[in-house]
């Protein structure tokens, strides 16, 4: 993946006022805010999941968000008055490949960029993080992290909801089903490896499951559940997201909009069956986003989806991955499988 960099600048009497105080890295060389420019920051680290705390603001009012690596979202859209300086964190997942799972590696190391409608970094700190709980997100391309716009996964949005010490690896993959995503090596042999004890491990596999059996579907889930709790990990599966498909009531269309797939298997009524008999943690996106879908109307509910730039009506644009990382977000609180500490709200 390419490295991404900001559009807008920083006003330039921000120019000399970036500092830091120099964070420790592996092998004992100092991370901060020589490691920036105006719009962006890269850390020379080897994979691995980093703290990263940031000071905003400037002489001027700001306003800053920090996006990082494919196209992740960090940290929403700080407003800061003049004169003032504010401090955030978060944790941030390196890895290779730094996207998708079988996309390409990317850019070696930690790359952030800085945009917003004002943006101004005044200091930057980046340590290993000795402690961080991690959030492993298994999925198809309606949670990836999404290589170029106007794409965008509910994944890719998920970690700027989170505060430093809660962290989103995303091996999400576009194009899978809970078949291929068992058989390939670089997915669940790999992410299978990687959990470990106390980690969350979120699974939202359907939309590619069009020729998957029900006896199949759900011994696929199961064996994903079984898998994640041998590791120490905590398995909480998710409905997958409807596609906006209406009907002349102006209600989504079943079977097409609610993923029952050509075999008649209602993929969202098989993961709550499994969800129960196995006691897993369950998030009903399914339901979730069915009722802010129909609340928004055939007009008003373009915007989540690419409608406009694609005639897409399955792939979510970034306010739509956004709306839809909320949702996520307040199911990990409302079920107390997240501290309320560890996420950003409102």
């Amino acid at each position: 993946m390419r490295r991404v960099t900001a559009a807008l600048l920083v006003p330039a009497a921000l120019g000399t006022a970036l500092t830091a105080a120099p964070a420790q890295a592996h092998g004992g060389r100092p991370l901060g805010i020589e490691n920036c420019t105006a719009t962006a920051c890269h850390f020379d680290v080897p994979p691995g999941t980093y703290d990263v705390t940031v000071r905003l603001g400037g002489a001027t009012a700001s306003s800053t968000r920090v996006t990082g690596e494919t196209r992740r979202s960090l940290l929403p859209e700080t407003a800061v008055a003049a004169g003032e300086r504010v401090t955030r964190g978060f944790t941030v997942d390196v890895r290779t490949p730094e996207g998708e799972p079988t996309g390409p590696d990317g850019t070696p190391g930690l790359d952030l960029a800085l945009g917003g409608s004002a943006p101004a970094l005044a200091g930057i700190r980046v340590t290993p993080a000795r402690h961080a709980r991690r959030i492993l997100l298994i999925g198809d391309s309606t949670v990836c992290d999404q290589p170029g716009d106007p794409y965008s996964g509910w994944g890719q949005q998920l970690p700027q909801y989170l505060r430093q010490g809660l962290s989103v690896a995303n091996h999400a993959d576009s194009g899978e089903s809970t078949v291929s995503y068992l058989r390939n090596a670089r997915l669940w042999a790999a992410v299978r490896q990687r959990i470990r004890p106390g980690d969350l491990v979120l699974v939202q596999l359907a939309h590619n499951d069009k020729t998957t059996d029900e006896a199949t579907y759900r011994g696929n889930l199961e064996t994903l559940v079984a898998g994640i709790r041998e590791r120490g990990g905590e398995p909480v599966l998710v409905t997958p997201i409807v596609r906006r498909w209406f009907t002349a009531d102006g209600t989504l269309n079943n079977p097409t909009a609610l993923l029952v797939n050509g075999l008649g298997v209602d993929h969202p009524a098989v993961v709550r069956s499994v969800a129960a008999a196995h006691r897993v943690p369950l998030i009903d996106l399914t339901a979730k986003t069915r009722a802010l879908v129909e609340s928004l109307g055939v007009e008003g509910s373009k915007a989540l989806y690419l409608y406009d730039e694609k005639r897409d009506n399955t792939h979510t644009s970034v306010h739509g991955a956004t709306r839809y990382a909320e949702l996520v977000r307040d199911e990990l609180l409302a079920r107390h499988l997240v501290p309320a500490g560890t996420v950003r709200v409102g």
